[in-house]
């Protein structure tokens, strides 16, 4: 599982070097490749590449229907198959840094599963733009919150 976030850089050649918290857990469960991708051209979602094939298999079975042709065009539009170099970087897909705005200082967040890499003014802009609420909260009454 990843957790919390950790800020990095993205270089001037599009490579985010992978924070050591993560790297480690990477090195453990993993493996070097990953799909780079995104759902709504805001966030790199990094998914080991384990993790985008149980998705896969999910698609795979869903009827087809817009809602399947919708995902597959987004994430396959902003997504590319990294491999993670000897120094621990990936390289962001170019056509997803530009959309979300991922350069210089990113955070680099923990999301179960995979991470997401904010532009992190931007993303820091929108947690105060709209607040985690007490009604959000709530909603996520099942977790025990």
């Amino acid at each position: 599982m990843f957790r919390g976030n950790h800020p990095a850089r993205v270089d001037e050649k599009g490579r985010l070097k992978v924070p050591a918290d993560f790297k480690r857990r990477v090195d453990e469960l993993y493996g070097p490749q990953f799909f780079i991708t995104s759902r709504d051209g805001k966030r790199a979602e990094i998914y080991p590449m384990k993790e985008w094939e149980k998705i896969e298999e999910g698609i795979a079975k869903a009827p087809a229907s817009g809602a399947k042709r919708k995902f597959l065009d987004v994430t396959n539009y902003y997504g590319q198959v990294v491999e993670m170099d000897g120094q621990g970087r990936l390289l962001i897909p170019q056509v997803l840094r530009g959309a979300a705005v991922i350069e210089g200082d990113v955070a680099v967040l923990g999301q179960q599963t995979f991470l997401a890499v904010v532009n992190d003014q931007k993303h820091k802009a929108a947690l105060e733009a709209e607040p985690l609420t007490d009604a959000d909260i709530e909603a996520l009454g099942v977790i025990g919150l």
